[in-house]
């Protein structure tokens, strides 16, 4: 099985960037989508981005043009390239890894967006 690990979080005032890290240890065999999440206190988890084993690429809707998902499928890494960043965007964001059918997910790192 594999174990994410993100990093990167900080705190950054509004229209900053950021770019998270999330290594995923253990063995690469079966591992498909990788993909990060967000939850902000008070709120259900919520998808921000993901990419499959052939690209392809996915992002909600609040973060589109703002943000880019990339991979390192060697490495068994991905990583969230985070532009324009606004308050709303406070929260911790968490790295999921799918192996096989099993999502694994990574303890998150804190993003905090000052105005």
């Amino acid at each position: 099985q594999v174990q994410p690990v993100e990093s990167g979080g900080g705190l950054v005032q509004a229209g900053g960037s950021l770019r998270l890290s999330c290594s995923a240890s253990g063995s690469i065999f079966g591992v498909t989508t990788m993909a990060w999440y967000r939850q902000a206190p008070g709120k259900p988890r919520e998808f921000v981005a993901s990419m499959l084993l052939d690209g392809r690429t996915d992002y909600a809707d609040s973060v589109k043009d703002r943000f880019t998902i990339s991979r390192d499928y060697a490495q068994n890494a991905v990583y969230l390239q985070m532009n324009s960043l606004k308050p709303e965007d406070t929260a911790v964001y968490l790295c999921s890894v799918r192996q096989f059918t099993v999502d694994y997910w990574g303890q998150g790192t804190q993003v905090t967006v000052s105005s």
